[in-house]
């Protein structure tokens, strides 16, 4: 049996390697996750929309539905991007059985094998997944806390052929948690119009702040319909109902809606229902105010010990929202390494390497802090702060 070539160049998420090593030693308080808390589902309201639509609705519910979507929702979440400073209707927006299909799907439009798509240095694991069967190559750019060094991203386009694309989390970064600034947004558009760049957006943590100003996205100062906007409802509300969309320009949305269909046909119509029932009978903002509550104190914690604990060798960034703190650690320290004595202890992080497209860092370190109770946080992090001490 002979496999695809692409096969030989995949391997296994780092996520799903640490998750298998905390298998193995039940009891470890994890950071390594980026999953919402369960306890924070809206499982009440949503238990009753279910019930409410599969009494009158089933027929609807239970059946295939259009590809791009249910009109309605789809309206309802142009509505949604006009907290992001965008101005647009159903015709931009078509449904995604997640914002990981979004990432799939702009890749099948616009890349073909051997293409260049520039990343933030360090980006998202499950971006580069969604890439590399497709045959991709990446060059990363380094940044600050308010995102992207614009002079090197410029560099490396003039020096990097078949460059098509620059993939980008502006707003509570995986894994870095920093947030672009309207400056550097605004810059990067600029860019790509000068070099006629796409400019993937995503935006899976944008409504998870916890304190200061929502930045207008990317999107909201694109002049000419290059970026792909991706966003989603599994930060916000349940990850399991894998419902999610990409707003594009309107000339694009019917090649969008040839590649979905060739991948599932359309996303699950209940689910689509589900959420678009909460939308119209419950109060996101409240949701979104209780969420933002618990994270807000669990990072607090978590950056509490960092301060209190860690070695002043460690560095990270600040996160005004999302679920991330990103440890930076002296060059010469292996996280890898690392991992392995903090699973002896019955700790768990993910290591940052994997993180950097060329895998050109092993130093840093990504925590989360959404999932584990207050004591938890606490005595982990003490914990890994004398295994890193220990390490220096």
């Amino acid at each position: 049996m002979l496999l695809a070539k692409r096969m030989n160049d995949l391997k296994p998420s780092d996520i799903r390697e640490v998750g298998k090593l905390i298998a193995k030693n039940p009891g470890t308080i994890s950071f390594a996750g980026g999953l919402p808390d369960p306890a924070l589902f809206p499982s009440e309201e949503i238990a009753k929309i279910t019930n409410k639509i599969l009494t009158d609705n089933s027929g609807v519910a239970l059946q295939y539905g259009f590809t791009l979507g249910r009109t309605s929702l789809r309206e309802k979440v142009a509505e949604l991007m006009a907290r992001e400073g965008v101005k647009v209707t159903a015709d931009n927006i078509m449904i995604t059985t997640g914002s990981q299909q979004g990432l799939t799907l702009t890749t099948m439009v616009f890349l073909n094998p051997g293409d260049v798509v520039i990343t933030e240095n360090p980006s998202y694991l499950g971006a580069l997944a969604a890439f590399d069967p497709y045959e991709i190559k990446y060059v990363g750019v380094n940044g600050d806390k308010d995102g992207m060094f614009m002079y090197e991203l410029e560099e490396k386009i003039k020096n990097t052929p078949n460059v098509k694309m620059i993939y980008v989390i502006p707003n509570f970064q995986n894994p870095t948690g920093r947030t672009w600034s309207l400056e550097k947004r605004k810059q990067l558009i600029d860019i790509a119009n000068k070099y006629d760049l796409i400019i993937m957006e995503d935006n899976a943590y944008g409504e998870v702040r916890f304190e200061g100003e929502r930045v207008p996205s990317i999107k909201s100062v694109d002049t000419e319909g290059r970026v792909i906007h991706l966003g989603s409802f599994s930060k916000v509300l349940s990850p399991g109902l894998r419902v999610a969309w990409v707003c594009v320009d309107e000339k694009l949305l019917p090649k969008f809606e040839l590649v979905k269909y060739g991948c599932d046909l359309q996303s699950a119509e209940l689910a689509q229902m589900q959420v678009e029932e909460f939308l119209e009978n419950y109060d996101l903002d409240e949701h979104l105010a209780k969420i933002n509550k618990v994270y807000k104190a669990r990072r607090d914690l978590m950056i509490g010990v960092i301060n209190e604990e860690f070695p002043k060798e460690a560095k990270y960034y600040y996160p005004e929202g999302g679920m991330f703190v990103w440890v930076e650690l002296p060059p010469h320290m292996n996280t890898r390494e690392l991992l392995k004595k903090a699973v002896e202890r019955k700790v768990a992080f993910v290591p940052g390497g994997s993180f950097y497209p060329q895998n050109d860092c092993e130093s840093s370190l990504r925590l989360n802090f959404s999932t584990m109770e207050d004591d938890k946080i606490i005595s982990g992090m003490k914990i890994l702060a004398e295994i890193i001490k220990e390490s220096l």
